[in-house]
């Protein structure tokens, strides 16, 4: 938990290059990386601002006085800040309340093997008594009700306790920027309705500072408008700050510009990190330090770790809180959690049966009977939970990230999740049977449950006009010269920040034909034409093309590589290196190439907004190869949501009225992405399509989402 002291941000103070590590609680002046389990992030309870309502919760023990530690495996894990000024200031806990962030597949295979085993607790921790003999009533233990209590949040027994009354946290996970802001509250009350008496949510670094010194907290990023909502509606509130989080997203949250130091050494105690992230919690911190209260009554932080069966024992600090994940619970993990702490509340920090979904693979759905299953013995053993994810919303424009078993496998636009409301908001049966659960076993305050927001089938859309990607290249910005091939984040653009997404286009001089070798250096995936004429991609799997000799006809030909940046990934030791686009050197006929143009395609609102009057052309015949198709939708005065069908097409991003939609591809699973209704106008709004390959005629609207099978 977080209370509020000093508003002042906190501050790294480790030296240069040592590894943010093993994580004893370190309540100095100084900020402290520590290490979970993937993909758990830092967690803080907040209420709140002004009015009375404050949602920290806390506990009267105060800190010990401590120092920075480090893990050395940090990199399976995430980093995360706490700083606590003279035992009462500041201090952000790295795993209290923490929700999942993004689990990779790997983590739900072995899921059952978890929690099976729930019930093996009861044989190795005596003080829980078994069932629920009556329902719990926790109806007065809301941010209204509480706001001049004079206790936090505190641990005894096997109970945690607010302001003295026994207290379950029953929380669920929705991420503020994944969801648009008009939609906020409707969620957040679906979420109240269902029984559900805390929200989780993360902060993404990389949306609030996509470009160095440049921070963004208004719109669909004010944060503070998200928690501000969700107290007025009573839910307590779990901020999981960062600076890592994880969640499937791009460089798990951090933003990519961190990657134009060649030494980074993301989320350690390395120097250039550190002062970057000092940098952004500058900004971060003191727009969530006034929604903390309790301070001023006595109240400290309370803090817990969090860590999955097998890293118990090693992850586990003195005076703080253990909690688990749920993935590896056996037997054993409840014999070494009563070995370390006696008497204790189990909190399960990450609790889901789902995962995201892949590009090219199976689309994930929910297990219910096994979910319930283990739900009712998590309440008969007086669990708390975090649920992981109550509504998943949408990886909207390029923010989806990557996961990597024995292939790289980019996350799709759709983060439905398996989650209990659907990627539009709408009620699941897994929704109804979890609300009855509640009903039947905790007493809750009276909650109007709001309708589903309706969804519109337009007419399909023609797009009757397109540009080839070749005829907007001179009206773009100067290309970058250089000797070799640059990565996105070292190009020269956006004042220095490089490039975060979208497309970089590779263009270069050859004078024969042969074979084209990448030697890994292409990330993602990148496609390849002589002149104009399509040759053949490479990617992760593909390393090799051959380039016809009998097409070297004249002096020389140009040859283009375009390169997309399909997801950096979300977790594991390899972030370091996920640097996109060409990331060295490529080679014909075992020789390197050399002086290229550089074109940078981000694909920003900013790019679309090109002055190239009388450029598009009618569509005629079937145009192959990477071109932007434009359409026009017309809605009525009530613009409703919908879904968005590409039927025909093959792979590329939809833009509708400046707003990125996200990635398709027919490779599926995915066949649909999600289109918000307050993102269209009254009337006519425009629709671009960027085409990587061979475009569709139409453009399609249904009611309802297709994610695969």
């Amino acid at each position: 938990m977080v209370t509020r002291g000093r508003s002042e941000p906190p501050r790294l103070g480790d030296p240069e290059g040592r590894e943010a590590g093993r994580g004893e609680h370190c309540p100095a002046v100084e900020l402290k990386p520590t290490r979970t389990s993937p993909p758990c992030s830092p967690g803080t309870h907040l209420g709140s601002p002004g009015g009375g309502r404050r949602g920290v919760l806390g506990s009267k023990s105060a800190p010990e006085k401590g120092r920075v530690c480090s893990w050395k495996q940090v990199c399976a894990g995430q980093a995360s800040w706490e700083r606590v000024q003279g035992g009462s200031g500041l201090g952000l806990s790295r795993d209290f309340f923490s929700g999942a962030a993004g689990l990779s597949m790997w983590a739900f295979l072995v899921r059952l093997v978890g929690f099976l085993c729930l019930s093996s607790g009861s044989l190795v921790m005596t003080q829980l008594e078994g069932g629920l003999l009556h329902r719990i009533n926790q109806t007065h233990l809301t941010p209204a009700r509480m706001k001049n209590r004079h206790v936090g949040l505190k641990v005894e027994g096997s109970n945690f306790t607010l302001d003295g009354f026994p207290f379950l946290i029953i929380a669920g996970t929705i991420h503020y920027f994944r969801v648009p802001r008009e939609y906020w509250k409707d969620r957040l009350l679906k979420l109240k309705a269902c029984g559900f008496n805390t929200v989780t949510t993360h902060v993404p670094w990389s949306h609030h500072e996509p470009q160095r010194h440049k921070f963004y907290f208004t719109g669909d990023l004010d944060l503070r408008a998200f928690i501000s909502i969700a107290s007025k509606e009573g839910l307590w509130v779990i901020l999981c700050p960062g600076p890592y989080i994880g969640n499937d997203l791009d460089l798990g949250g951090l933003p990519s510009w961190l990657l134009q130091d060649p030494k980074m050494k993301l989320r350690t105690t390395y120097k250039g990190f550190t002062k970057a992230v000092n940098r952004y919690f500058d900004q971060l911190i003191p727009r969530i330090a006034p929604l903390q209260a309790l301070v001023k009554r006595g109240i400290k932080a309370m803090l817990m770790t969090a860590d999955d069966g097998q890293e118990i024992i090693r992850g586990h600090l003195n005076k703080v809180i253990t909690t688990v994940h749920m993935k590896n619970i056996k037997k054993e993990t409840y014999k070494n959690l009563f070995s370390i702490q006696g008497l204790s509340p189990i909190l399960v920090m990450v609790y889901t049966t789902s995962s995201s979904d892949s590009w090219g693979s199976s689309h994930h759905t929910l297990d219910l009977h096994v979910l319930m299953k283990d739900v009712h013995e998590m309440f008969n053993l007086r669990f708390s939970l975090n649920f992981y994810m109550f509504h998943g919303g949408t990886n909207f424009g390029f923010i989806g990230g990557a996961s990597s078993l024995k292939n790289y496998l980019p996350a799709v636009t759709s983060y439905d999740y398996g989650a209990l409301l659907t990627e539009d908001g709408r009620y699941t049966p897994e929704y109804f049977t979890f609300q009855q659960f509640f009903n039947s076993v905790i007493e809750v305050p009276m909650t109007h449950q709001p309708d589903s927001k309706p969804v519109a089938k337009y007419k399909s859309v023609t797009t009757s006009y397109f540009i080839p990607l070749w005829d907007i290249m001179p009206y773009l910005e100067q290309p970058i010269m250089s000797a070799k091939p640059i990565c996105m984040e070292k190009l020269s653009v956006k004042q220095g920040s490089g490039q975060s997404y979208g497309y970089i286009l590779y263009e270069t001089v050859i004078f024969t034909g042969g074979i084209l070798t990448s030697r890994g250096h292409v990330r993602d995936r990148g496609q390849v034409f002589l002149d104009q004429q399509y040759i053949g991609v490479l990617d992760h799997s593909t390393k090799q093309l051959t380039i016809p000799r009998e097409n070297v006809s004249k002096d020389y030909l140009t040859l283009r590589i375009l390169v997309e940046n399909q997801g950096r990934l979300a977790y594991g030791q390899d972030i370091n290196k996920e640097r996109k686009g060409l990331t060295g050197d490529i080679y014909l006929n075992k020789s390197p190439l050399r002086r290229f143009k550089i074109y940078s395609l981000e694909m920003s609102t900013k790019f679309l907004q090109w002055d190239i009057p009388n450029m598009w052309k009618p569509v005629l015949l079937q145009f192959r190869g990477p071109a932007f198709f434009r359409g026009i939708l017309r809605v009525g005065n009530y613009p409703n949501d919908t879904f968005v069908k590409l039927e025909g097409w093959t792979k590329g991003v939809i833009f509708i009225n400046g707003k990125n939609l996200g990635r398709y591809w027919n490779i599926g699973p995915q066949e649909t992405l999600y289109l918000p209704g307050p993102w269209l106008h009254p009337g006519l709004n425009k629709i671009i399509v960027f085409e990587e390959f061979k475009a569709g005629t139409m453009i399609q609207f249904t009611e309802n989402s297709h994610l695969g099978y």
